[in-house]
Order: structure tokens, then sequence, then C-alpha cells
């Protein structure tokens, strides 16, 4: 005969198992969104849930670039749970940023790069950009990983002929994020997966273009460029607003400022709301280049009846 079930259902035996086993059989086999959903359902895994070891290494294994020692020791001292805070910072897109500026901005900035294509790691590096000099705040801006003739060598072959330029859509993620190491905040500025694909006309490399739009009037363009094999030869990311115009350093380091303060999106269908923001934008920047173009034709159509009118006019005094 079956004993009768306790009142707590099926989780009421869980805190019973010995916690070396919860921690190292059962949580550690979950990912950042799933771990955080566990944590909901009683405080025992709330408490489990909640452990700094189990979050960093969630970190590292989401964002490899992560896993450096000096990182890794800024990213316990986030406040309002280290590693799990960094990851909630991290994970989701951002979705509303602030109206009103921070007090100070960060005069360094650490960004944190994977890129994935077809699950395997191709790409990752820490790189520090210094905000502070007059050459960042008036040059156009631009961060650029890989240096001139140099390559990342790929783990993965491309698969020749698949469209796309010979790419599947969706199988090249890739995570940008940016880091403020005195304020400890933390942003994603890419839209996980590509939000365009193309062939070099000339070159024939394959670019991949991931995008994240700011405020809803800034895009903060990532631009892969891999060559035969998934090469990784460029890795770069710049703004640009409505108009076209590629922003200084210091217009920049405004936009990331909001960015790091802004607020986080639940982390669901970012992909999917990434690329719908991103057609919005180019809807609107191409609306925007379309009124322009008939507001420049119609100023020449009223210069040309002026200048008809004063030939006219200085003929008609003549005679």
């Amino acid at each position: 005969m079956n004993p009768p079930p306790s009142a707590g259902g099926a989780t009421a035996g869980f805190p019973s198992l010995h916690p070396e086993i919860i921690d190292s059989h059962i949580l550690s086999r979950l990912d950042g969104p799933a771990l955080a959903s566990v944590a909901c359902c009683s405080a025992a895994l709330r408490r489990h849930s909640s452990e700094h070891s189990l979050w960093l290494s969630i970190c590292h294994s989401t964002w490899p670039a992560t896993a450096s020692p000096h990182l890794s020791q800024l990213i316990s001292t986030f406040p309002g749970g280290g590693p799990r805070a960094f990851f909630s910072h991290a994970f989701p897109l951002l979705s509303k940023l602030p109206l009103t500026h921070p007090p100070s901005s960060p005069t360094e900035i650490l960004s944190a790069v994977d890129i994935h294509y077809d699950g395997k790691l191709i790409f990752t590096k820490l790189h520090s950009t210094d905000t502070s000099s007059d050459w960042f705040r008036c040059s156009p801006f631009r961060t650029d990983l890989i240096e001139l003739k140099k390559a990342a060598p790929a783990a993965v072959k491309s698969s020749a002929g698949a469209g796309d330029g010979g790419m599947h859509e969706g199988v090249m993620t890739l995570s940008w994020i940016v880091i403020d190491p005195v304020g400890r905040r933390a942003a994603n500025l890419s839209s996980h997966q590509p939000v365009s694909v193309r062939r070099h006309w000339l070159t024939g490399d394959l670019e991949v273009r991931f995008g994240s739009v700011l405020g809803g009037h800034v895009m903060c363009r990532i631009v892969v460029t891999c060559g035969g094999e998934m090469e990784v030869r460029e890795v770069r990311m710049e703004m640009e607003d409505m108009d076209g115009r590629h922003l200084n350093g210091e217009e920049s380091l405004v936009i990331l400022q909001l960015a790091l303060e802004a607020e986080k999106a639940t982390g669901k269908n970012r992909a999917v709301e990434a690329w719908r923001r991103y057609i919005e934008f180019e809807d609107m920047k191409r609306e925007r280049r379309e009124r322009e173009l008939r507001r420049e034709g119609d100023w020449d159509i009223l210069c040309l009846a002026i200048l008809v009118s004063i030939y006219f006019f200085f003929w008609f005094y003549i005679f």
C-alpha cells in the first residue's frame, strides 16, 4: 500500500536531499533563466539558487569573456548579489533608457565580447576603452577588437550554399556586454542574433550585423566580418543616429551611460524584440530620409521659380 502524499506535494521531500546533491547535480545543470525560475518555487530553493559560485559559473559558461580573474573579481562585487546581479544586468535587452543623465561618466569601459557559431565559441575577448582622453571624445566612436591584418582562427566551418551568403539564419550569436568597473553597472548592447547578413560585393567576406536601438533614435551597430571557413577578420561597434551620422566619443559616452542605467526587460524573446526594434528604426530612418529628399526637392523647385520670375521681371523691366 502506497503511503499518502504529503501536504507539500512533490516538492515537500526536495529539501531533504543533501545540499551537495542539489547544488552539484541539479542546479548546476540549469542555465541562468531556468535557475532564476527555480528560485521562485520555495524558500529552500531560493536559498540554494542564490549561491555565489553557482551564478559565477553560469556567467562564465554563458559569456567566456567574463572568466578572466580581473573581471571575475569585479563581477563578484556587483551590488545586489554579485554574479547573480551581473547576470540580471547582462542577459536581457535594454527596456527603456532614463531621461536624466547619471551625475558622473565612467573613465573606462570594459567590453566582454563572445561570438558563437553553431553553438561553438569562435571568438572571445575582454577589451578596455579609455574614455577620458580628448582623442576619444572628439573622434568618431568606433571600437575595433581585432588589429589590422590579424584574424581569429575559426573552430567550425561555414555551411556553404545555405543561403544568406553561406550561413544559416540564427546560427551565429553574439554578446557584447559593456561594463562600468567603477559604478558596477553592465548592459548587453547586442541583438543576440543577426539583424542582417550579406556578402561584401568586392571581397566576398561575410558581414554579419547585430544591432541594438538605444533610446529610439540611436543605433548601436555591431559588425562581424568573416572570411572563408568562418574566420573572424573584424569585430567592431559604432553608433549612428537616424540621419546616418556616426556619433563621436563624447556623444556615444552619453548613450552608453544611459544604457548602463537603463531598465532591463525580462529576457524573453530578446532576439525577436531586437529584430522588431531594428526594423522600426530602419523604417523611421528611411521615412526621415524620404521627407528630407522631398523637402530638398520642394526647395529646389521654389528656388528655380524665383530665378525664372526674376529673369522675366528683368526682361519685362528692360522692354
